[in-house]
């Protein structure tokens, strides 16, 4: 089989080993970049396999390469092929899986240290001189929270919704479940409008879907204590980013984290990016991109393929 890998720069720099991928298929011609339909379709040619991660393949892409047989995707999420039109023309799909578990689980953490510790605010004391001036050997311009005995509400509770539960119980936290979006409590999970004023710290960890676009927008964070903090690491449309802004301008709630924004790379005016308070950190998509992380994609792609031969193609999505 002859293979085609079209944005290896999305698997991030030069630190990654490809033996075992380029073992598994007969050849491997590798694309740092490839935008537009010509584009994709040219390189793809005669090839049987095709390997993306964010690279659209549409219908129109695939009407025009008849000898691909194989799509593996290096990420979850596959809303950039067109499943549909794969598995009517016998196109087998293959994502990866759980390879960010610790990576988006740490990040998380992080983000929630970094809020509860004030880190960024003293940080900029310090370089603007506020300790050098300080009369007693500690600057405490800040409140510190510290995490132990705080209450962290989850919503999304699959691999990356319990690794970040793990840590948090590591630290001490008491850890509730939000139920599906629109299902009611039932066991230990509660509906998110009942979860949500008693959590110090909201993270999320859902997919994108049409339940949880703008699942939390206004009225979730009037909900929310005024001290609490929000976590995003799933994706930028679960939070409107408008009402978000507003509540950090008026402090209904008290600071918010993102690895995410509804448009990516996000244009230099986006209103996020826009917004000056120490009470909103920013991150670009980096939670999950830890280099055992990124490592673990390029095997588990390795291994999909060497699958399609054997009884464990069981991977397959179509």
């Amino acid at each position: 089989m002859h293979a085609a890998l079209l944005d290896l720069s999305s698997l991030g720099p030069d630190d990654l080993h490809f033996d075992a991928l380029e073992a598994a298929v007969d050849s491997l011609d590798y694309y740092a970049h490839t935008q537009g339909v010509e584009q994709t379709v040219a390189r793809l040619q005669g090839k049987q396999v095709a390997i993306v991660n964010k690279v659209p393949l549409s219908a129109e892409v695939l009407a025009q390469l008849p000898e691909l047989k194989h799509i593996q995707v290096a990420a979850t999420g596959t809303n950039n092929v067109d499943l549909d039109y794969a598995k009517q023309h016998g196109i087998s799909v293959q994502n990866c899986q759980a390879y960010g578990v610790d990576s988006v689980a740490q990040h998380t953490l992080m983000l929630m240290l970094t809020l509860s510790t004030r880190l960024l605010d003293y940080r900029q004391a310090v370089q603007q001189g506020a300790w050098s001036r300080s009369q007693n050997f500690c600057l405490l311009d800040y409140p510190v929270e510290s995490l132990a005995g705080k209450t962290l509400g989850i919503v999304g509770y699959g691999e990356l919704g319990q690794g970040v539960a793990r840590l948090a119980e590591a630290f001490g936290m008491q850890v509730k479940v939000a139920t599906r979006p629109g299902q009611p409590s039932y066991g230990e999970r509660l509906a998110l409008a009942e979860l949500l004023p008693q959590v110090d710290i909201l993270s999320l960890h859902c997919p994108l879907t049409a339940d949880t676009k703008d699942l939390i927008a206004a009225p979730q964070l009037q909900l929310m204590k005024p001290s609490a903090l929000l976590i995003n690491c799933a994706r930028g449309g679960i939070v409107n980013e408008g009402d978000l802004l507003q509540a950090l301008a008026n402090k209904t709630i008290a600071a918010a984290a993102t690895d995410v924004l509804s448009v990516e790379p996000p244009p230099a005016d986006h209103p996020m990016l826009q917004y000056q308070g120490n009470n909103l950190i920013i991150t670009p998509h980096s939670a999950w991109a830890s280099r055992k992380a990124r490592q673990t994609i390029v095997e588990q792609l390795a291994q999909n393929i060497t699958s399609l031969n054997t009884d464990a193609a069981q991977f397959l999505l179509v």
